[in-house]
């Protein structure tokens, strides 16, 4: 018996209308079930699992607020701030934004008692340490009712920190920008390898700048991404202008690891890092490429906009970044590009 002829078309085109329908409303539905059951938006209560990297000279309180604002968690850079100009922050951080925001805190800083001292008399809800050990503060900023977030370079550095009692695990490639683990573990490379080591909520960081990668990193086991390169590149940022517009304008393999005596750190080529290149090539101690280094690099080169003589610290994804947005533009995007990959992923499978 032949089919019935529809009205409106084929048998084929309106089987096609269904599939098509049903497909739109299981994105939405799994769209809607991502946001709830996720650990990272549940453990900071936050809208969407995108953090704002607390960078130095970047990460004060208008950026930290605008992320937060939407929808975000935008952290507050404690590694570049004495600690009364942080208070600052915070209190002005708080008055921009209901949502909430945290700070982060390398644990080598050297005033990291006051540090301490200070988020918790302000109840900074969120704190993410790194550079350090993170077990004699973890318990002491929780029993605050602070949550801790700790960032690594590796798995065995993962474990630690959760023996350690960290709330989440920030596990960073070193495509990222400033400084970087010994490792030099790619973000790709070190997700599933953290998430085998440890079942924290886990942030993936490095070379994540857009939706796709997101995706990509969330295949591989990552529940939330930290995002540092493209805020630093944002209007609410308080790098300099001359840095914002230099960085826009790198292609690939224009940012080097270097320093790696000291710390490993990604630079942009300028005369600065031409000056370290030559003392590592002839086997110079780390004691003089401090002396070098000096005092203020980063901020000379990141705040101050000096091209020639600072540190410029900023990531590999710089090379794909070609304009300065708003913070809230930049969380809009990378969520609309999440979504339209899944979609468009949703398309493929092989029998």
């Amino acid at each position: 018996m032949a089919p019935a002829v529809l009205k409106n078309g084929s048998r084929e085109e309106e089987t096609g209308k269904k599939s098509s329908f049903q497909r739109e409303t299981a994105i939405f539905a799994y769209k809607k079930r991502v946001m709830v059951q996720n650990r990272v938006c549940s453990l900071f209560g936050i809208r969407y699992p995108v953090i704002q990297g607390g960078m130095v000279w970047c990460s004060g309180w208008r950026l930290a607020a605008a992320v937060s604002n939407a929808g975000g968690l935008g952290l507050i850079g404690a590694g570049s701030m004495h600690p009364d100009t942080l208070r600052e922050h915070i209190v002005k951080c708080r008055a921009a934004t209901q949502k909430p925001f945290g700070v982060n805190i390398p644990l080598m800083y050297p005033q990291i008692e006051e540090i301490m001292q200070i988020v918790t008399a302000e109840k900074v809800p969120v704190v993410f340490t790194s550079a350090g050990n993170p077990k004699p503060w973890t318990s002491r900023l929780q029993s605050a009712g602070i949550t801790v977030a700790h960032v690594v370079s590796g798995s065995r550095f993962a474990r630690k920190a959760a023996e350690a009692g960290v709330d989440a695990i920030v596990a960073e490639g070193f495509e990222a920008g400033g400084h970087n683990g010994r490792e030099e573990t790619t973000t790709l490379t070190l997700i599933p390898q953290v998430r085998a080591a440890t079942e924290l909520p886990l942030i993936a960081a490095g070379g994540i700048a857009t939706g796709g990668a997101m995706a990509a990193v969330f295949a591989l086991g990552a529940e939330g991404v930290q995002v540092g390169t493209r805020f630093a590149l944002t209007a609410e940022s308080s790098a300099s202008e001359a840095f914002k517009q230099r960085c826009i304008t790198l292609n690939e393999g224009e940012t080097f690891l270097s320093l790696k005596k000291v710390s490993p750190t990604r630079l942009i080529k300028n005369d600065f890092f031409l000056k370290v290149q030559e003392l590592e090539e002839r086997g110079a101690t780390a004691d003089e490429l401090r002396e070098l280094l000096g005092r203020g690099r980063a901020k000379k080169g990141i705040f101050e906009g000096d091209l020639t003589e600072g540190e410029l610290e900023i990531g590999q994804i710089a090379s794909h970044i070609r304009k300065i947005l708003p913070a809230d533009e930049v969380v809009r995007q990378m969520m609309e590009e999440y979504h339209d990959t899944l979609q468009r992923l949703s398309g493929q499978s092989f029998a």
